[in-house]
């Protein structure tokens, strides 16, 4: 796919400057939805809708239920920018176009990141339409968006992902889900490539060293918000199981249907989270670059 932006430090400036002048507001939270899940907001008051493709530098969405705009709106009570769909690797798209929006987040101020996910179950104790709090990650796509020359008013060289997802915000996340009483699971999240989908052997391998669940995103968000000093909640909704004695092909409309089922409770969990990220004594993260 051709690339004519840098996805630059400057590049994620001036698309931050064109979402300020849009929405008048500085949020602190954000959230980017994953396959399926863009109604995982469906109670978002809506102030401001910004297709990407209006948005300096943006690149554009190009799969199926990624609607590819930027909503400022409520939620709960406090102020949430929604990414509504996300890019990938198996898209075309570099590291850098990837995590783009990320940046873009950053400039803007944003302290906390939500990542939600469709993904395969791994761990035989889940089931389809299980939501994981994820743990950890494992990066098997070969890439990494902090490679090349770093960008010192980004983030640091070398930064450590020892606590990529933080551990208050899935704390939150499950009490919410317990006064809620919406049952979820933890796990760590093995991210690829795609867009093929995983053989037994894969499937198999996977669940060896140490995945509970396995999808073609998040990964690339994570480790930038990290390195961005932001902190990161991720969400999978466990979309199909990926069973290697058992090996069900996976349809991307049944993948999409079993993400939608999910995302009324996938909803609750974030709005819940979001309300409580206000009684916190100590702010939710803090941006590395002074307001643009």
């Amino acid at each position: 796919m051709p690339q004519t932006t840098r996805y630059d430090f400057d590049d994620a400036a001036a698309a931050a400057e064109y979402i300020n002048t849009r929405i008048n507001t500085r949020p602190t939270v954000a959230l980017v939805t994953g396959t399926g899940l863009g109604n995982a907001v469906a109670s978002l008051r809506m102030r401001t809708v910004i297709d990407y493709s209006q948005i300096t530098h943006f690149p554009v969405s190009t799969v199926q239920s990624h609607r590819g705009r930027l909503i400022d709106g409520q939620m709960n009570g406090q102020q949430l920018l929604v990414l509504q769909g996300r890019f990938h690797l198996y898209e075309g798209y570099s590291p850098l176009a990837v995590t783009f929006p990320v940046r873009a987040l950053q400039a803007l101020g944003v302290q906390c990141l939500i990542l939600t996910n469709a993904a395969g179950g791994l761990n035989p104790l889940f089931a389809t339409g299980d939501i994981m709090i994820i743990e950890d990650h494992i990066n098997l796509t070969g890439a990494n968006p902090l490679v090349g020359r770093n960008e010192d008013r980004w983030g640091p060289r070398f930064v450590g992902v020892t606590h990529a997802y933080d551990g208050h915000l899935q704390d939150l996340a499950q009490g919410a889900a317990g006064d809620l009483e919406v049952g979820v699971q933890k796990g760590v999240y093995a991210g690829l490539t795609g867009p093929s989908l995983e053989t037994p052997a894969e499937m198999r391998y996977l669940r060896t060293i140490g995945a509970d669940a396995v999808g073609f995103s998040t990964v690339m968000e994570a480790i930038t918000a990290v390195h961005a000093g932001m902190q990161v909640l991720g969400l999978s909704v466990i979309t199909n199981m990926c069973l290697p004695d058992a090996p069900t092909p996976a349809q991307v409309d049944e993948i999409i249907a079993a993400a939608q089922g999910a995302a009324p409770y996938l909803e609750t969990i974030i709005g819940r989270v979001i309300e409580r990220l206000d009684t916190r004594k100590e702010p939710c993260g803090k941006s590395r670059l002074p307001d643009t």
